[in-house]
């Protein structure tokens, strides 16, 4: 029996029951795919739920307002994937008919798709055979065939997709798919893999080398990023001051409290800056210490202090308390603002 085969028979008794894998219409798809980047399964669910509720049709989401998506999306970060998904879907609308590319070669033009969304898409959807390279797609083939390909290249990104594409079963590429990412997920674990009870074991080169813990080869590092936010908690009159991020930074788009940002955390300095912003003013930091919100490349320092005035506040958009949760923010400044004013949570 080969690779293919015994992993087709794993799946068809192990298989995650899924809602998304209960159909082949492309939107669903293509929707819980963008919705699973840099997201785990239990978190990406309801977000799943929720877009299908709200926009059952790609005509929907093609329609809706930016802020309605992004305040759906709100929680799930990476916000750019909701402003491609948005962009995406309002050029199949407006531009191909409302009508959904039906190649892989096609699919992957689209805004925010790139060649693993592509091949889900074509496979699960249209049944072509182009096979899904992931994270888990690069640990099962490394361990199983002893591949020690750095897979933090992208030059090395070839070698693991023709293998998968050899692999792929031409009658069940969607099945396949399905199939190696479970197995990625649920048994050949980053730490810790379940080699004992493994149907690969007697095959697998990792496994019979004691290779487990070397393989998949990582060698790229990330380099983090601190930066230091100070958010002004402005109110007047039963209303706050909050701003749109615009330029292309993190959380396009989204709101937040107008924010000072340093390059260092120097609050002496901060609250001088504050005094001579809000004369007169009631001045308090509201955190003791500093909040640490760790995004993929940058480890925010963040700051509230709560701005108390009579005077008249010019340049600053101010809204009334009761309609905050209408805006999508950072989850950060959401669950600060909810907390502050003791909003329903959603």
């Amino acid at each position: 029996m080969n690779f293919t085969e015994r992993l087709l028979i794993w799946y068809t008794k192990n298989k995650r029951d899924l809602p998304w894998r209960n159909t082949t219409n492309p939107y669903y798809i293509w929707l819980s795919e963008i919705i699973l980047q840099q997201t785990r399964v239990e978190q990406g669910k309801p977000y799943y739920e929720a877009f299908t509720k709200k926009f059952p049709t790609l005509k929907d989401l093609a329609t809706a307002n930016e802020d309605a998506v992004l305040k759906l999306w709100q929680g799930l970060g990476y916000y750019s994937r909701a402003r491609n998904l948005h962009a995406a879907a309002k050029h199949i609308f407006y531009n191909l008919n409302n009508t959904f590319p039906k190649h892989y070669s096609q699919i992957i033009e689209l805004k925010g798709i790139g060649p693993y969304t592509a091949a889900a898409i074509a496979s699960f959807a249209f049944k072509e055979p182009i096979a899904v390279v992931d994270g888990n797609v690069f640990r099962v083939l490394s361990r199983f065939f002893g591949i020690y390909n750095d897979t933090a290249l992208s030059k090395n990104r070839a070698v693991f997709q023709n293998l998968a594409n050899e692999l792929i079963s031409k009658q069940h590429p969607d099945l396949f798919n399905h199939a190696i990412m479970d197995f990625g997920a649920t048994v050949c674990l980053p730490i810790n893999p379940k080699c004992e009870t493994c149907v690969y074991n007697k095959n697998c080169y990792a496994y019979l080398k004691n290779e487990t813990a070397v393989l998949p080869v990582k060698t790229k590092k990330i380099t983090v990023k601190n930066r230091y936010f100070h958010y002004l908690l402005v109110q007047q009159n039963n209303k706050i001051a909050i701003q749109q991020r615009t330029k292309k930074d993190i959380w396009q788009h989204l709101y937040e409290l107008p924010l000072i940002e340093t390059l260092i955390n120097d609050e002496g300095s901060i609250h001088d800056q504050l005094q001579t912003l809000y004369p007169s003013s009631f001045i308090k930091k509201i955190n003791q210490t500093a909040i640490k919100h760790k995004l993929s490349h940058q480890q925010l320092h963040i700051n509230f202090y709560s701005i108390e005035t009579k005077n008249t506040i010019e340049n600053l958009n101010m809204v009334a308390t009761n309609s905050l949760e209408n805006y999508a923010y950072p989850i950060v400044i959401w669950n600060f603002l909810k907390d502050f004013f003791k909003l329903e949570k959603n």
